[in-house]
């Protein structure tokens, strides 16, 4: 691979883009800073004695993914279209999430990850009085899209595409722009929550893709009962057992497909039905919202 970052005599330079295609261009950013736990529970419940950590530590992600070509010398000075910074509290640590957009001719992968970066750094000076052991830590890229190199997703990540409900079972379920899920419980609202091992059904669009490669034709989402649908991960090979993150949400893998209902609305809807093969089921372990476009990723 050319390094393209040096010029005819050796020394760095800033890459020419002037040629390349103006994109639509994407990257998301993870990173997590480990901490004691009453500092975890501190910044949760307000009590930190500089302010309201998390939106200092917003404010600061967004303002360092502006200010990335002035941190990183052969960066691109680049007119960015949106930043959003997102977090996760944890028992004992902050999981810090950034979405960075443009359209132009150069990728924002060092904008989210400076962004997610900064978030960090500021978590730490705003709880540094009552917290030195604090650790930043896996800082990375999970997903970049647009460019001639196309669409990057990190091994054992995907994404949600659409949070589906229902108040009846047997029924298919109906998207909505973001869902809460609770331990014990599952989605709010949903027909299938409670406390059992059956909290949250999930399909990948990959089981859908099959479904319309033999003929079904008019699938939505939802429309087998999926309260997750899902890209990027082949959902029932996935052990029994399972930790995922979703969005602010951790969940256990508890079962992959089921026994299908005869005479179901769901199988009068689309016909046969690919829930029981390959759909799987997860409770929940910690509680959070799940936007479509949210990420997954498999922990172990």
């Amino acid at each position: 691979m050319d390094l393209t970052h040096f010029n005819e005599e050796g020394r760095a330079h800033m890459v020419q883009v002037g040629d390349k295609e103006d994109t639509n261009r994407t990257a998301i950013a993870y990173g997590r800073i480990r901490m004691k736990v009453e500092t975890a529970m501190r910044i949760k419940e307000g009590l930190v004695k500089k302010g309201d950590v998390l939106s200092v530590a917003q404010v600061a992600g967004i303002m360092g993914a502006k200010k990335t070509s002035d941190l990183i010398p052969m960066c691109h000075n680049i007119f960015l279209t949106g930043a959003d910074i997102t977090f996760n509290v944890g028992k004992d640590f902050v999981e810090i999430r950034a979405q960075v957009k443009t359209t132009g001719k150069t990728g924002v992968e060092m904008e989210a990850l400076s962004a997610v970066s900064i978030a960090a750094l500021t978590i730490y000076d705003m709880c540094k009085a009552m917290d030195k052991e604090m650790t930043i830590e896996e800082i990375k890229l999970m997903e970049k899209t647009g460019g001639k190199s196309g669409t990057f997703r990190r091994e054992g990540t995907g994404r949600i595409l659409s949070v589906n409900i229902s108040e009846k079972k047997g029924v298919v379920k109906e998207p909505i722009e973001n869902g809460d899920f609770k331990v014990d419980k599952g989605l709010e609202g949903d027909a299938h929550s409670g406390d059992w091992h059956r909290q949250v059904s999930l399909l990948g669009k990959e089981s859908f893709d099959k479904m319309k490669a033999a003929g079904a034709e008019n699938l939505n989402f939802g429309d087998f009962a999926e309260n997750l649908t899902t890209e990027g991960i082949i959902l029932y090979d996935l052990p029994v057992g399972t930790r995922i993150r979703i969005g602010e949400t951790l969940h256990e893998v508890t079962q992959i497909g089921k026994e299908c209902h005869s005479g179901c609305a769901i199988s009068k809807t689309v016909g046969k039905c690919v829930m029981p093969k390959e759909g799987i089921f997860t409770k929940v372990l910690e509680n959070g919202r799940i936007r479509p476009g949210d990420m997954i990723e498999i922990l172990y």
